[in-house]
């Protein structure tokens, strides 16, 4: 696939990694066009783009961004009419301990209000920056879970498959509006790995009795 990440902070560059050793081709911008520079010439198979043209070469748009920096850096793209646009943010408190968005509405959703022409793709918002860039693979059989959440079928087909041709395991988290179950997740991966001590070699899962 043609995969375009917008944002080469620790996410992005994460995604730059796996998605190059996975053979995609990759194109990176950012608001630092220097730091998407110097991330792509690390990773064979990755251009540092405009952000017009990580628009117009992508199958997919990785929105590797803060939330509250997505909006902007989404419509910085231009036109995104028809575009699959993987959202990984989680709205949160300046200290990380806290959500600024819940119950009745969700960051996925207030980015999909915010560029209609696009389809949103909430997905890797459980997933630590460091188990991205070291691999899904936890060991002992286990594998690092991507939750994909959409209202568009086809996109959360395609989503799961960039995801699994990574190395990671997916589970069908419904329709957009569970992002609102998601990002709470999401934050208590946070809690775990920072408030409580257990690091970031860590990652939520869903468990099925035999």
């Amino acid at each position: 696939m043609k995969v375009s990440i917008i944002g080469a902070g620790n996410m992005g560059s994460g995604f730059v990694k796996q998605l190059t050793r996975a053979g995609h081709e990759v194109f990176v911008t950012a608001r630092n066009f220097a730091k998407a520079q110097a991330l792509a010439a690390a990773n064979p198979g990755a251009s540092a783009v405009s952000p017009e043209t990580a628009a117009a070469q992508a199958d997919i748009i990785v929105l590797a961004t803060g939330f509250n920096e997505a909006i902007a850096a989404l419509e910085s793209l231009g036109s995104l009419q028809g575009k699959v646009v993987v959202d990984i943010t989680n709205p949160l408190t300046p200290d990380y301990m806290g959500l600024t968005i819940g119950h009745s509405n969700s960051a996925a959703e207030e980015i999909a209000r915010a560029v209609p022409g696009a389809t949103i793709v909430k997905a890797f918002n459980t997933v630590f920056a460091q188990v991205l860039a070291e691999g899904a693979d936890f060991g002992a059989g286990q594998t690092v879970p991507v939750f994909v959440a959409s209202d568009d079928a086809t996109a959360k087909q395609s989503v799961q498959a960039l995801a699994q041709s990574i190395g990671f395991a997916t589970i069908d988290a419904g329709g957009l509006k569970n992002a609102r179950y998601l990002e709470p997740l999401g934050g208590l991966n946070i809690f775990f790995g920072y408030g409580a001590g257990q690091g970031t070699a860590i990652a939520p899962t869903w468990l099925h009795k035999a």
